[in-house]
């Protein structure tokens, strides 16, 4: 059984290797995978980070390094690449990445994309997705794309210390997915690979909500006050202008919300529950735990 209660297929005899098993989502997988008895190799940049898990090898490596990725990736049939950090290179080091698993003769890739991925997508980050996707299907490996919406454990997170969250999302709504239905998703796909090859799936929550009903939601679960003041896109840069962060990243921080407002994540499917057999969590649910 996964953490949240939904079986998984039985493990198979490969080798699954998980990225970002020091993270939230890579984290959730690799604790599916090891109950379920499957054999792993956890690819991460720091093994004193690293779970320690029954049955998983650890192996070090970077994105961006591609003889020691291809070393940390032999003898792997299939392999979970959770997207990498934000930064100003992550489209080259996914390409690098990809690469280096083709190199190795890894038989299916299962990647963490962005809803709405595009060329042309609101959200400038789900751009480099969009590339990240052309060059694996360039790569001619088998493999499995996850197009997550934003993620439903971020929103509280939206809120700073004033408890307010600013943003021009106007009154647009987000299916937002929780990180452990991802988990349980992709979880069940690496154990049974071939029979999702090709296959692109877009993830979501079970509901779509605003802003200001989300920022109800966090307030009346948690008992945190919660509000949400839209911006306009000017007021937007000029509110983020203090954080001195790079241009790439105060455009990814403002497009999160006009994504919103262009109703370009309001997407709401059943595809959690039709893979898992189980229904995606609400806000609610997932701040249940939370709870006064």
């Amino acid at each position: 059984m996964t953490a949240t209660g939904s079986p998984l297929p039985p493990a198979t005899a490969g080798l699954i290797a998980v990225t970002g098993a020091t993270g939230h989502v890579g984290g959730l997988v690799a604790h599916d995978l090891a109950r379920e008895g499957a054999r792993l190799r956890l690819v991460v940049r720091s093994a004193a980070r690293a779970p320690q898990l029954p049955g998983a090898t650890v192996v070090e490596t970077t994105y961006g390094d591609h003889d020691r990725s291809v070393a940390a990736l032999a003898g792997v049939d299939v392999l979970l690449m959770v997207s990498a950090a934000e930064s100003a290179d992550r489209l080259d080091q996914h390409r690098t990445f990809i690469d280096a698993a083709v190199a190795a003769g890894v038989h299916h890739v299962v990647y963490t994309s962005f809803l709405g991925a595009a060329p042309d997508a609101t959200f400038t980050l789900a751009r480099d997705h969009w590339a990240t996707e052309e060059h694996l299907r360039a790569a001619g490996v088998p493999h499995t794309i996850l197009r997550d919406s934003c993620y439903l454990d971020f929103l509280p997170d939206l809120a700073g210390p004033d408890g307010v969250i600013r943003g021009p999302a106007d009154d647009g709504v987000v299916g937002a997915v929780a990180r452990a239905d991802v988990a349980r998703v992709a979880a069940g796909i690496l154990l049974a690979a071939d029979e999702h090859a090709g296959a692109t799936y877009e993830l979501t929550g079970s509901e779509a909500l605003t802003l200001t009903e989300a920022a109800q939601i966090i307030t009346e679960v948690t008992g945190r006050a919660t509000t949400y003041v839209p911006e306009t896109i000017e007021e937007a840069y000029a509110s983020r202008a203090s954080y001195g962060a790079p241009d790439w990243q105060v455009d990814a921080w403002v497009s999160t919300y006009t994504a919103i407002a262009a109703g370009e994540l309001a997407l709401v499917t059943d595809t959690v529950e039709r893979l898992t057999g189980r229904r995606s969590m609400t806000l609610r649910e997932l701040l249940a735990p939370l709870a006064l």
